[in-house]
């Protein structure tokens, strides 16, 4: 087993990380997975298959259920555990999946920092996010945004959101003591406010996102 980290988080919710180390018989044996997931790694070739089977082996170990529960989707492919009321949200990067599970809407993103991330970074932040920008953590900040603004493209989890106008992320010092800041979503009548948590793991910058409240405005 290579679950290297397991927690809780507030509220009420768990976040893991699984070092992938085993081949694809460990995970198919230990996840009994559905119809429907099969079909679905039918379609992954190569190292994506480990990577999507290892996420879901996070979600079965974070649920805690001796019976794995389905991991399913809904009609705009985002994922769900059936006939529970937790919210999931999964991603994977080089060796490593993360999961999160919790009553809020959340979403989650791991990757290992490129230094490409520097030339398009104006394709997915304002001004304002590009302005606060730490020259000394350049690479570093930037993957923070950019994990920010993932992390809440999967909490929304339907399509049409602009990572530029939908999802803003407050500007914010890099600092990884704090390991905090504060999101938005706005998209049409729709108002959403987040807690953005990064850490460093194993190299790799770990983002996830936790919904505070929303609402949708009144059009009259």
């Amino acid at each position: 087993m290579s679950l290297i980290t397991q927690r809780s988080i507030s509220p009420a919710g768990e976040i893991g990380i699984w070092r992938i180390e085993e081949p694809e018989d460990f995970f198919i044996s230990q996840l009994s997975l559905s119809g429907s997931e099969a079909t679905q790694l039918l379609a992954i070739r190569g190292k994506k298959r480990l990577e999507w089977l290892a996420a879901r082996q996070v979600v079965h170990t974070l649920s805690g259920s001796e019976q794995r529960i389905p991991f399913l989707k809904d009609e705009h492919g985002k994922p769900h555990l059936a006939d529970t009321r937790l919210e999931v949200s999964v991603s994977h990067s080089g060796n490593l999946a993360a999961a999160i599970l919790a009553p809020v809407t959340v979403g989650i993103d791991i990757q290992f920092p490129v230094e490409k991330i520097t030339r398009i970074a104006s394709r997915f932040l304002r001004p304002v996010e590009l302005d606060c920008i730490s020259e000394k953590d350049r690479i570093m900040h930037l993957h923070v945004f950019w994990g920010a603004k993932e992390s809440l493209y999967k909490a929304w989890g339907r399509r049409g959101l602009d990572f530029c106008s939908h999802i803003l992320v407050h500007p914010f010092h890099y600092d990884l003591q704090e390991g905090r800041c504060r999101a938005e979503i706005r998209k049409d009548n729709f108002v959403g406010f987040y807690d953005i948590h990064y850490e460093l793991l194993e190299g790799a910058m770990l983002v996830y996102a936790l919904e505070t409240r929303s609402f949708r405005m009144r059009c009259d």
